[in-house]
């Protein structure tokens, strides 16, 4: 059954082109500047006199609500401060109205934790039982590039396509979600998930700066995706921990689920497990049901 589920989607994976990322060196000013041309001074109660000749707050604004000099943060915005205390990280935050998740990305780019990879090292062997162990619910773990580094067999049932077909460099939803036609045609919002990837991604980028993959994969993004580019130029930045996605399944329908993303702190190249689960009672659950015993039986048969 499971064969014939990825048969069923067609799938035609997409090869990759090593290539690489653009200069970090003015990220926080980037940031900084997108964040402050998205508010009004009405936003934050600021006069409006006369006509303004820019969108978004002025750089003397800014620096007069958080309490620093205007020379001060303009070499913010430059990428010329250096060692810029916490204090002044969270009064620029709160002047510009950042978010919890905007907040901690200026906290990276201001002061850049020091990151640990993994990258071609085995999965656990604790993490994949736990997987095995998941037969209701479709799953898998994630790295902190999105690569795939476990799978059970409801998630390869669900989402059509076998992990372990894929060449390592394919097999992260980075690629999946922007380069595959298959899963591009499975997801419902497809620019729901890519803009929840690139807004990830900028977060990632942000705690782990010293990560050469994640540089490399993020310049190949940025060079051959315009669509990643896009959004990726918006500077959005979030950390999904939850939420719903929904997947035309060409077998049994389209499926509503419910996605946790529980976080692994104890290996540092694994960065969570995303289990996917339908409301109890509704079509979703009654189909992905069906689809679940089905291959289960195949599976036995076949074994």
């Amino acid at each position: 059954m499971i064969v014939e589920i990825v048969r069923a989607f067609h799938m035609e994976p997409l090869g990759i082109h090593r290539i690489g990322l653009v200069s970090d060196k003015s990220e926080m000013g980037e940031f900084l500047r997108s964040r402050r041309a998205r508010l009004r001074p009405e936003d934050i109660g600021l006069p409006v006199w006369g006509r303004r000749r820019v969108p978004g707050l002025r750089r003397e604004e800014v620096a007069h609500l958080a309490g620093v000099s205007v020379e001060y943060y303009v070499r913010l915005e430059q990428g010329r401060a250096e060692a810029v205390s916490e204090g002044i990280v969270d009064a620029i935050a709160t002047a510009l109205l950042l978010s919890e998740d905007e907040r901690r990305h200026l906290r990276n780019l201001a002061r850049p934790p020091r990151s640990l990879s993994r990258a071609g090292e085995p999965l656990r062997p604790g993490l994949q039982q736990l997987l095995d162990s998941m037969t209701r619910a479709p799953a898998y773990i994630v790295g902190h590039r999105t690569d795939i580094l476990g799978w059970n067999a409801a998630a390869v049932a669900v989402f059509g396509i076998d992990f372990a077909e894929l060449p390592e460099s394919e097999r992260t939803w980075m690629h999946l979600v922007f380069f595959d036609p298959h899963i591009r045609a499975i997801m419902a919002d497809v620019a729901l998930v890519a803009g929840h990837i690139a807004a990830d991604m900028r977060l990632q980028a942000g705690h782990r700066p010293d990560d050469p993959e994640l540089r490399a994969m993020l310049r190949h993004m940025n060079e051959r995706s315009p669509e990643f580019r896009e959004y990726w130029d918006t500077h959005e930045v979030s950390d999904f921990q939850y939420g719903r996605y929904v997947v035309h399944h060409p077998l049994v329908g389209d499926l509503h689920l419910d996605y946790e993303l529980l976080e692994i702190p104890a290996d540092p190249g694994v960065r969570a497990l995303v289990a996917y689960t339908p409301a109890p009672g509704t079509d979703t659950a009654r189909a992905l049901d069906s689809l679940l015993n089905e291959s289960t039986s195949e599976a036995k048969r076949c074994g």
